[in-house]
C-alpha cells in the first residue's frame, strides 16, 4: 500500500488568514510539522490529522482526501 493523500491544509490555513506558525501553535506541533504536511512530506497520524481538522473548523475530509 502506497502511503499518498491529497490535503487542501494550505489552501484552508490561508482562507483562515492563518500562517503555518498560527496554525502549529494551535494544534501544538511544529511550523515545519506543518509544512511538511502541506507539501505531501508526511502523512499526519489519525490525531493529528482530526486536531487541525478541529483546530481549522472544518472535517477532515475538508483537509485530506485519498486519490482517485
Amino acid at each position: 500500500m502506497h502511503e499518498r493523500l491529497n490535503n487542501r491544509l494550505r489552501e484552508v490555513r490561508t482562507g483562515k488568514g492563518l500562517t503555518q506558525a498560527d496554525l502549529a501553535d494551535q494544534a501544538g506541533v511544529s511550523r515545519k510539522t506543518i509544512n511538511t504536511v502541506e507539501n505531501g512530506v508526511f502523512v499526519p497520524s489519525t490525531i493529528l490529522a482530526l486536531t487541525l481538522a478541529k483546530v481549522l473548523g472544518v472535517s477532515v475530509e475538508d483537509l485530506f482526501q485519498l486519490p482517485d
